[in-house]
């Protein structure tokens, strides 16, 4: 069969690749934690994280690492889904009160993006996020911080892009510079046993839609594909043995290195219209992001198709599927994507109780997001109500 790996890409080109993190990864190597710490020259980090995982014991267990070495540390845990701008400051506050020299960030994408955001704030010496918005603006490296993830889904731990929401204008801002990039993740897929079915399923799927936009965004390039790729391949062949039996390391540790491959691509390249219109139903409805991803990817492939169709034919390939043309390996991505959301048993839109009044909103918002530019077809209002409309009323 055919390669379509280098579909729509001259691999001539001339791009930048920076990956500002150092990875420790395998199974029980968050018990380097102290280690880590003392590597990196911190002496008082500040913890950042939310009240689930406080209340689920995961967050006692790492603190407890600490206070065994003596290390002095402050818990910041009242991060938000899809965090907030207030929550970002309030955490910035408290650790500088501490006269935190570090950060620690344990959770999913919500603890680590706030604490990159924190960071923002505490190395320009601010106390407002939104002065740090887009591409530009977050110009001084940050303090030491180290991500910790537990779920297998945002790839945040490996990204230098922190998504908050504005409270005052209702939408989220993306703050993105390789200075809000975490300085080392201890990825430990077996923080990620824990994780509800449900969880499981919505970030394996937030995970792979990283990984597909990733590939098929117009500003991809060759290392970013590979990474996908492979999280592609991970994710599609693990995804549902680790909802329906969440104890099986070995499909944690796929989908934990599927996530970090997927954030590594996205990260490199840039998202698409999934997450416009997920950040767009976040903002305004404070919907879970990934819930969000989960339920619009197999609906904005289809809308795109025609217009990325070898590139989908090689995520078919990485999928696991055989076809004979292109266009035939095209339709059967869509198609694995819808079966893999009704395998691992994801809602539909419709049960999201959006107001269908709203959409017009949503469109606009999503049209307005910075990488609508990056979908492979050209998406307008009109098209972004479209797919808005396709996802409410299918079956």
């Amino acid at each position: 069969m055919k390669s379509y790996y280098y579909a729509n890409k001259n691999p001539m080109d001339v791009f930048r690749f920076v990956l500002p993190t150092e990875i420790v990864y395998g199974p029980g190597v968050v018990n380097q934690l102290p280690d880590e710490v003392k590597r990196l020259g911190c002496a008082r980090p500040a913890i950042i994280t939310d009240p689930g995982l406080v209340k689920a014991g995961v967050v006692g267990r790492i603190t407890e690492l600490l206070d065994r070495e003596g290390i002095p540390y402050i818990v910041c845990s009242d991060v938000e889904a899809n965090p907030k701008d207030v929550n970002v400051e309030a955490c910035a506050a408290k650790a500088r009160e501490f006269g935190s020299d570090s950060l620690i960030a344990i959770g999913g994408g919500s603890p680590i993006d706030c604490a990159k955001a924190v960071g923002v704030l505490l190395a320009h010496d601010a106390d407002k996020i939104k002065l740090y918005e887009g591409k530009t603006a977050a110009t001084k490296p940050q303090a030491p911080m180290i991500a910790i993830p537990t779920t297998a889904g945002t790839g945040s731990e490996l990204t230098f892009s922190s998504v908050i929401t504005d409270t005052v204008n209702h939408y989220k801002m993306t703050i993105k510079s390789p200075f809000t990039a975490a300085t080392l993740a201890l990825c430990d897929p077996e923080l990620t046993i824990s994780v509800p079915p449900m969880v499981t399923a919505s970030t394996g799927v937030d995970a792979l839609t990283h990984a597909i936009e990733g590939y098929t965004a117009t500003c991809a390039e060759p290392i970013g594909d590979a990474f996908a790729l492979y999280s592609i391949e991970l994710i599609s062949h693990n995804l549902v043995t680790a909802v329906k039996d969440g104890a099986n390391l070995e499909a944690r540790s796929a989908m934990l290195m599927g996530s970090m491959l997927g954030g590594m691509s996205f990260s490199h390249s840039d998202v698409a219209s999934v997450h416009c219109v997920a950040e767009s139903l976040g903002g305004m409805c404070d919907l879970p992001h990934g819930m969000c991803n989960a339920i619009f990817l197999p609906y904005v492939m289809e809308y795109n198709m025609d217009y990325c169709t070898e590139k989908y034919a090689r995520v078919a390939q990485a999928m696991g599927i055989s076809f004979t043309t292109v266009e035939e390996g095209a339709a059967a991505a869509v198609q694995a994507v819808k079966d893999l959301c009704k395998a691992v048993g994801l809602p539909n839109f419709r049960s999201q109780n959006v107001d269908p009044e709203d959409f017009d909103q949503l469109a606009e918002m999503s049209a307005a997001n910075i990488s609508t530019e990056s979908n492979p077809r050209p998406m307008t209002k009109e098209d972004y109500l479209n797919v808005l409309r396709m996802a409410y009323n299918a079956e």
